[in-house]
């Protein structure tokens, strides 16, 4: 039962972070990097009751079967999402924390010939981009963020992103940036669809064009509001009525129709068929 749940806990986690997941079948079938990860799992408990070559031989034919390498040794947590996933290589002193993701073309290399920890530690939330390479026994705290093609080479603090060859740090979480992003958040809900991707560091132009408008909406809102209350306070009657909420129609109700398929598949998914 407890491999049942993890299986399913794996392919909810797929749902969450690909959007081109629609069935819970498409995933088992079709995603290399979940066959990767479960392969490594069988390899990783030969590697640790010290059937080497066993170890080394499945993940070989892992490798060949997806164009993933991971090395028997490597240490992952759960919830981890190899997306795409040709050209990944993940070295035996590697460790991986709950709900990191990688890109294609990611390599957690070393940087030394010499026995023992050479390889990196992403803790939990890492997301490493398509192509980067993280080498050496550095660690890549929570929630850090390293951009595609980056080749990083030092520790990278938490809720850090990192871009560049080599790696250099483009932001850094404060609390300016926290209360921005939470704010936008708060807007984004209450006119009705979530801008995805919108955050302070977002280098996207159309992504950064958008938190604009969220935060002048934001300022809008609260200055016609202290406007009301000053009339109010002197004998006026405005703002008497609520504001009436955004409509999005049908793109919100398509939207709940497709999450709610989705979600419906995948508890009507039983792993043992």
């Amino acid at each position: 039962m407890a491999v049942i749940a993890r299986l399913k806990e794996d392919i909810e986690s797929i749902y969450h972070r690909d959007p081109a997941a629609r069935s819970a079948i498409e995933i088992l079938l079709t995603y290399p990097g979940m066959h990767a990860i479960w392969l490594h799992r069988i390899s990783h408990k030969f590697w640790k009751r010290n059937c080497r070559l066993t170890a080394r031989c499945l993940s070989t034919f892992s490798r060949w079967l997806t164009g993933i390498e991971i090395h028997p040794g490597a240490t992952i947590g759960r919830r981890f999402f190899i997306d795409h996933g040709m050209g990944v290589v993940i070295g035996e002193t590697a460790e991986i924390g709950d709900d990191c993701t990688l890109y294609h073309g990611v390599t957690l290399g070393g940087t030394t010939w010499q026995a023992g920890k050479r390889h990196p530690t992403l803790e939990n939330n890492v997301v490493v981009g398509a192509g980067a390479k993280i080498l050496g026994p550095i660690t890549m705290h929570e929630g850090a963020r390293v951009g595609s093609n980056s080749v990083v080479v030092k520790d990278i603090e938490k809720d850090t992103t990192v871009v560049g060859i080599p790696g250099r740090v483009v932001a850094k979480p404060t609390m300016h940036s926290k209360e921005k992003t939470e704010r936008r958040s708060a807007m984004a809900k209450k006119y009705g669809f979530d801008a995805y991707a919108v955050s302070p560091d977002n280098p996207d132009p159309v992504a950064n064009a958008i938190g604009q408008m969220l935060d002048h909406m934001h300022l809008m809102d609260s200055k016609v509001q202290e406007l009301c209350q000053a009339v109010q306070s002197m004998g006026g009657s405005v703002c008497t009525e609520k504001l009436p909420e955004l409509d999005v129609g049908e793109f919100i109700d398509a939207e709940h129709a497709a999450a709610e398929k989705r979600q419906s598949t995948l508890d009507e998914f039983d792993p043992i068929i």
